[in-house]
């Protein structure tokens, strides 16, 4: 195991009737932005939960993050929060909604331009900001990342901002999310874990089990957490796994990989694609390119999770990358970029731009710009 710093400051207020409990969270006196999405909050309830936990509060609200938030909207938010001199955020939503409000809080502190924040990978001083999670699948809620789009050279970038304050997780909000959000939401979660999990083996036992346990319970509640009746148990399993599953924990003194994330933003920012159903056609494409540094980790993961522990060891590792592609199947994502019509263009376009960024991704650093093409081409 490698040499480690771990330090998680966001306080989680998870359960039933959480909500209610905004009021003692957030400091008094404070002059308070909230950020939302679109309406779904005011046609499920939850914006008037917020608005009787807060009552007898002063706030103003910004409305209209979208998916992959842009800059452009962060700087309408910026201007409305200086001209209320706000100094304590509210997220109401998902991860979306989380990861700007973490660059308005940045650039409330400071007159340079939210996207040199982007650009520069990480924020200085920002306003305190807490969150009510709507969505799980980003992890946002309890880390310190986010990732922001811009729209007008469709790029798509990560930087580091601020972990919130506190975050409220109430599982009974999810109960009326589409099925196509959950499972988003399912396969964001799954890969998260994987970009932590399926690198080196051998580096900690204790590491590989809580990994290996989040896989497990997603697993177990996708068929639960996606029909007609949610059960509550299988959506606050759902719920906390996505937390867990990107709040540094399981990443403690291990390696990382990050691949198929990166290449995943790219299809988004040029596609629209959503960004977990970019991790769907992804994932098994960084599996099969990059098989033989994963070789260890993928029988292991392929024991553990799928239960292939027979054959030989090629045989089992084609059998386990077929097992996670027809999980992602089974929560009705298309795992091949032809089904969302992404070809050549597109292909040559992400290894163009990992190029002129120079960049290496993976625990080996060896996703270049001609490695993410091969990723792709093995995704056709």
């Amino acid at each position: 195991m490698k040499n480690f710093t771990y330090c998680n400051p966001t306080r989680l207020v998870f359960g039933r009737g959480a909500i209610a409990r905004l009021a003692r969270l957030i400091p008094e006196g404070r002059r308070i932005m909230i950020t939302f999405g679109g309406g779904s909050v005011q046609r499920n309830g939850v914006y008037d939960q917020v608005a009787a936990a807060l009552a007898g509060r002063e706030w103003v609200e910004f409305w209209g993050i979208g998916p992959n938030p842009t800059v452009e909207t962060v700087r309408e938010a910026v201007a409305l929060g200086r001209e209320h001199g706000v100094d304590f955020l509210l997220a109401v939503g998902g991860g979306s909604v989380i990861d700007a409000t973490k660059l308005i809080a940045a650039a409330l502190c400071g007159d340079v331009d939210p996207w040199e924040i982007v650009l520069a990978g990480r924020a200085g001083a920002t306003v305190s900001m807490g969150t009510v999670l709507t969505i799980a699948a980003t992890g946002s809620e309890m880390n310190n990342g986010a990732v922001i789009s811009r729209e007008e050279t469709r790029e798509k970038r990560a930087f580091h901002g601020a972990y919130p304050v506190f975050s409220v997780l109430d599982p009974e909000v999810t109960r009326s999310l589409p099925r196509c959000q959950i499972a988003c939401g399912l396969a964001d979660t799954f890969v998260h874990v994987l970009e932590q999990y399926l690198t080196g083996a051998g580096q900690s036992r204790l590491m590989d089990r809580w990994a290996e346990g989040i896989l497990h319970s997603v697993r177990e509640v996708a068929p639960a957490v996606l029909g007609e009746e949610r059960d509550y148990d299988a959506l606050a399993d759902y719920m906390l796994a996505a937390t867990l599953a990107l709040n540094d924990m399981i990443a403690m003194g291990v390696e990382q990989d990050w691949a198929t994330h990166m290449i995943g933003h790219e299809l988004t920012a040029l596609c629209g694609l959503t960004h977990g159903a970019t991790l769907a056609i992804v994932a098994c494409g960084t599996m099969r390119v990059l098989r033989g540094q994963k070789r260890a980790k993928l029988l292991q993961y392929g024991e553990r999770i799928w239960g292939i522990a027979e054959g030989g060891d090629e045989e089992r590792i084609d059998r386990t990358i077929e097992a996670t592609e027809a999980f992602f199947r089974s929560l009705g994502l298309s795992t091949r970029l032809a089904e969302e019509g992404i070809g050549e263009e597109t292909i040559a376009e992400v290894e163009c731009r990992f190029d002129a960024e120079g960049v290496r991704y993976g625990e080996a650093a060896n996703v270049d710009g001609a490695m993410a093409r091969r990723i792709l081409e093995a995704c056709q």
